[in-house]
């Protein structure tokens, strides 16, 4: 039985490989990071998707699917007493997913699809909304104000949402992070904000029928995110080999450099709050 549970108001990171390649895969994964957050007293949320929709081109590698995904998902979680998070891409998902996972997140493209927002927060789980490349941060607001009222439709009078920051959109095939809108995702949309470091560094379409990016700059990203005093969790995808990965691989960190930037990362988190609390 999971005794796991999810708080967004202080550090926290969403880690785990861009996609479910197996099941013994992702069972291995789950372990190595438990230990990994573990030993450095980092709460963690595993995340995996179990189908990644949005693919530059149709043979690409999307996953196992939703009904292979979500067993191996909840079979990570009770394994291993960890929450776990994934994407649903369509309101016909939102029931099973929710079911088998702890947290749900939309994917950053549909965050203005006002029925799909609105199935999702109605769920009642934990929620990580995915700002658009396209979306400025006081966009967010609305985004959330669509949530909450579907929420509070269905009885939900504590919501658990957060607001997360992906990279914005500069000219063709790039991406850039404007650190103030850390802070004005905060302030506008009185929630928890989430900095997704390894999607920030991401080349869209940068390989023609793929994705390219920049993992060095990944953790440059993290450290200074989580600097600004405005974030509390940091979202970084990982792979034992990501240029073995067949999705996402030129931005994931690999596993063994994980330590490090973390214990880095939650350094920096403790300076600033207890600076502030002073």
């Amino acid at each position: 039985m999971k005794t796991c549970e999810i708080n967004l108001n202080s550090i926290f990171f969403i880690c785990g490989p861009c996609v479910i390649e197996s099941r013994s895969f992702a069972l291995e994964t789950a372990e190595q990071l438990k230990n990994i957050f573990t030993s450095l007293s980092i709460p963690f949320i595993y995340k995996s998707s179990f189908d990644k929709a949005n693919r530059t081109s149709s043979t690409s590698f999307r996953g196992v699917g939703m009904e292979e995904g979500l067993s191996i998902l909840a079979e990570v979680g009770e394994t291993f007493d960890i929450p776990v998070v994934t994407d649903v891409h369509e309101p016909y998902q939102v029931k099973p997913t929710s079911e088998a996972v702890d947290m749900l997140q939309t994917p950053a493209f549909l965050c203005r699809q006002s029925d799909f927002i609105a199935s999702v927060a109605a769920s009642g789980k934990p929620v990580n909304f995915k700002k658009g490349q396209f979306l400025s941060p006081w966009d967010m607001q609305n985004v959330l104000e669509k949530a909450r009222k579907a929420a509070r439709d269905v009885g939900v009078v504590e919501d658990q949402f957060c607001v997360c920051e992906r990279g914005v959109s500069f000219g063709y095939g790039n991406l850039v992070v404007d650190m103030r809108g850390l802070q004005v995702m905060s302030e506008t949309c009185n929630a928890p904000v989430v900095f997704d470091a390894t999607h920030s560094v991401q080349l869209p379409g940068a390989k023609g029928v793929s994705s390219g990016g920049q993992r060095q700059y990944a953790p440059l990203l993290a450290r200074a995110a989580m600097a600004t005093g405005a974030v509390t969790g940091i979202f970084l995808e990982t792979h034992p080999e990501p240029d073995k990965a067949p999705c996402d691989g030129p931005n994931m960190v690999p596993i063994v450099e994980l330590p490090i930037l973390l214990k880095q990362i939650k350094d920096i988190y403790h300076l600033i709050h207890t600076q502030n609390a002073q």
